[in-house]
């Protein structure tokens, strides 16, 4: 018998290998788009940085101008997803390796879920309403 016709040997589970899930069984889906996430955060820091310079200075009126063209609002959008995604898949990963209670396990992921939705929804009616004009 060759190497190549001797099994490899694991510690997975059959199906555990099939789904190829590892432990917290989510495969690797969160750590691609964590991934992704922080390619796209760091792709919109750079003009993000340069809107927040245009608004130093500036009065509320010209603050509101300012966040309020299209593009600019467009970009704050993206980096406003972008972060709050980020954040929950970091904060889940964190509690699903450290919360070894499953009844605390379950509560924290949903608050977490909870928290990441409600900034992602503050901050993107902040934006809609200034790029809007109401």
């Amino acid at each position: 018998m060759s190497a190549a016709d001797t099994p490899k040997r694991s510690m997975r589970t059959p199906l555990g290998r099939v789904r190829n899930l590892g432990a917290a069984h989510s495969g690797t889906s969160d750590f691609w788009r964590q991934r992704i996430t922080g390619v796209a955060m760091t792709l919109l820091m750079i003009p993000v940085i340069v809107i927040v310079m245009m608004t130093l200075g500036s009065n509320q009126a010209g603050a509101k101008v300012i966040l309020g063209s299209l593009p600019i609002a467009v970009i704050m959008l993206l980096f406003i997803i972008a972060s709050a995604w980020h954040m929950k898949i970091g904060m889940q990963v964190v509690i699903e390796d450290y919360v070894h209670n499953e009844k605390l396990k379950l509560v924290s992921i949903m608050l977490n879920n909870f928290f990441s939705i409600a900034v992602a929804l503050a901050s993107i009616y902040a934006i809609l309403k200034l790029a809007s004009g109401v």
